[in-house]
């Protein structure tokens, strides 16, 4: 059977059932649960103080009201973050490559900052959609354009981390598989081509974190016009 560069993306598959779900939940096992103590173990300590940091960065732009939103931030932004990273591990999955996944978590979330933005202020929410000072000609135009970047935005998402994840993956496999075939050919061009995926690894790593960032801000920005 011929494999493509693209059957890594493929869900995994055991005795019929899709292992996309049990993908998802098993890098909540991995984190470390809090304790009650006064003094816990240097990894909790970590995560607890980059949960704060990172929360209070994204929260500074937000008034009180979206400062309810900071548990689903923080736990989006882990879940996203494990996702990514586990799956640079060899023989794993990573479910952020899939567009249908990452719009489940897009569009639910973006309907809900444009749901609470009606429900609370609908006439600034309304005025999104039509700039201040736009001449009487434009104003339709102006009107359908904004409508469809409102509606965009979700598809902007779930493409976005989808799109690096999967080039960064692609490329990953492609460097190595070069690097595979060029070891008992040319020793030196493979030695050069694994120190390039090295690099590069490092590299889909530091992706990996910011497109899990990139994702959360996004929606903190779109909370913060609702709000």
């Amino acid at each position: 059977m011929t494999l493509s560069f693209f059957d890594q993306f493929m869900p995994p598959i055991f005795m019929g059932m899709p292992l996309t779900i049990l993908a998802m939940t098993l890098p909540w096992a991995l984190l470390p649960t809090p304790s009650h103590r006064w003094v816990g173990n240097r990894l909790i300590a970590l995560q607890n103080w980059f949960l704060n940091r990172f929360t209070r960065q994204l929260l500074l732009p937000l008034n009180s009201g979206g400062h309810k939103w900071a548990l689903l931030f923080a736990s989006l932004m882990m879940f996203l973050l494990t996702l990514n990273i586990l799956g640079l591990l060899p023989y794993t999955f990573t479910p952020t490559t899939q567009l249908s996944i990452n719009l489940g978590l897009a569009v639910p979330l973006w309907f809900a900052t444009v749901i609470i933005g009606m429900r609370n202020q609908p006439t600034i929410a309304l005025g999104h959609l039509l700039p201040i000072g736009t001449p009487a000609p434009l104003i339709p135009i102006l009107i359908i354009i904004e409508t469809i970047s409102l509606f965009i935005r979700p598809l902007a998402l779930g493409v976005r981390l989808t799109a690096n994840l999967t080039a960064g993956h692609l490329l990953i496999q492609l460097i190595s598989s070069g690097a595979f075939i060029l070891a008992s050919l040319m020793p030196a061009v493979a030695i050069t081509t694994a120190a390039i995926l090295f690099l590069l690894t490092l590299l889909e790593v530091a992706v990996a974190v910011i497109q899990a960032y990139v994702f959360v801000l996004l929606l903190s920005l779109y909370m913060q016009e609702n709000v």
